[in-house]
């Protein structure tokens, strides 16, 4: 089998990966670096294996923490990971889908590309003393967890068990329409402390390989170091990074203004930016929804979920949260193609349902590829 396991040294490489991967949610890498970092201390390691090398017949699910990024950044970061090690509520929402299904996992795979949804993951597998697939539903971040590739390929994202950050437990059997889990699992965790976990999309080793989006461990590390290095010879890390991630440079500039709020278990903002450089005539408008969901030019669109549209300081090549947004902030947009099987979503009845415009109040939007909308870069 083709595994490893991550060494201390490629910590803030992999954070800085998933942090610009996060699309501005996913959990700040702060975060999820004291997750690693406490694993360590604690002895506990995790084997992350290919998706190729999981048998077809194994028992796989995905999952991770809910919330919306305003909220979770109000947590103290340090209480709630020395809290896990009496009550990790993600292996309490595991544990409820082995009893679901009568049976135990034999692989655990993150829902979503974050600085903490990864890491979280990470500590699963390491605590269930399972392997983590070096794999996804997305590549990316996004708001709601039927916004995955697993939908559009057949896999169904119930049964749902949602722990809430006190530890109690809702399960979500099944449902009619694909966006109704997640709205459970909202309500779920606006009162419950703002924080939850989640056990979601069952399926086998087979389903597993047909459906995700693989290498997102791997990527995120290459992302980070490649950002490290450019940093180190001089170079422009959001230059590296757009190559690195087979990217476009879709605007850069200074925010004008961040109109958000903190609604429903989300994070919800418009924001202007005002071009500079090469985009000085230019204008932005960001729509975000714990993560960025659309991005305007000039009025034309220029990036739409899934692809990615990453948000990084100019100067250090930093990712920036969503939540860290604010006035005459400098920051520069690359937009990034998602995966095929993201895109293959689309064909699929309950596919385009899950990631249509409608779910962050632009039902108007129709999904196009970045690379088509910025032919002229």
């Amino acid at each position: 089998m083709s595994n490893f396991t991550l060494r201390r040294e490629d910590v803030d490489d992999l954070m800085l990966g998933l942090g610009i991967l996060g699309t501005g949610g996913g959990g700040d890498p702060e975060w999820g670096k004291a997750i690693i970092e406490n694993d360590f201390a604690h002895g506990r390691v995790c084997t992350i294996i290919d998706p190729d090398d999981v048998e077809d017949d194994a028992f796989v699910c995905s999952g991770g923490i809910m919330g919306s990024v305003k909220s979770l950044d109000k947590l103290s970061y340090k209480d709630v990971v020395a809290g896990w090690e009496n009550d990790f509520i993600l292996v309490k929402a595991f544990r409820e889908m082995e009893r679901l299904k009568g049976k135990k996992l034999n692989y655990v795979i993150p829902i979503e590309s974050g600085g903490l949804n990864t890491p979280v993951v990470m500590s699963l597998a390491a605590r269930m003393h399972v392997p983590m697939v070096n794999a996804d539903g997305l590549g990316r971040a996004t708001p709601e967890t039927q916004m995955a590739s697993f939908i559009g390929h057949g896999v169904s994202l119930t049964p749902m068990p949602l722990v809430d950050l006190y530890g109690n437990t809702v399960i979500v059997a099944d449902s009619k329409e694909p966006t109704y889990a997640d709205e459970i699992g909202r309500i779920v965790v606006t009162r419950g402390g703002g924080l939850g976990a989640n056990a979601h999309y069952a399926m086998s080793g087979k389903q597993l390989k047909n459906s995700c989006v693989p290498g997102v461990v791997t990527r995120a590390l290459e992302i980070g170091r490649t950002i490290t290095k450019a940093r180190a010879e001089g170079g422009n890390p959001v230059q590296a990074f757009a190559k690195e991630a087979n990217g476009v440079k879709i605007f850069e500039g200074v925010i004008e203004s961040v109109q958000g709020e903190d609604k429903g278990g989300f994070y919800l903002v418009n924001v202007l930016i005002k071009g500079t450089n090469e985009f000085v005539d230019s204008t932005c408008k960001m729509v975000i929804k714990n993560e960025i969901m659309a991005v305007w030019v000039n009025e034309q669109e220029k990036c739409i979920l899934p692809d990615l549209a990453c948000m990084l300081d100019p100067e250090s090549g930093m990712g920036i949260m969503s939540s860290d947004l604010r006035n005459d902030m400098q920051i520069a947009i690359i937009g990034v193609p998602c995966h095929e099987r993201l895109r293959e979503c689309f064909n699929t009845e309950i596919g385009a349902a899950a990631f249509s415009g409608s779910r962050y109040g632009h039902s108007e939007v129709q999904y196009r590829p970045v690379e088509l909308l910025n032919r002229s870069k």
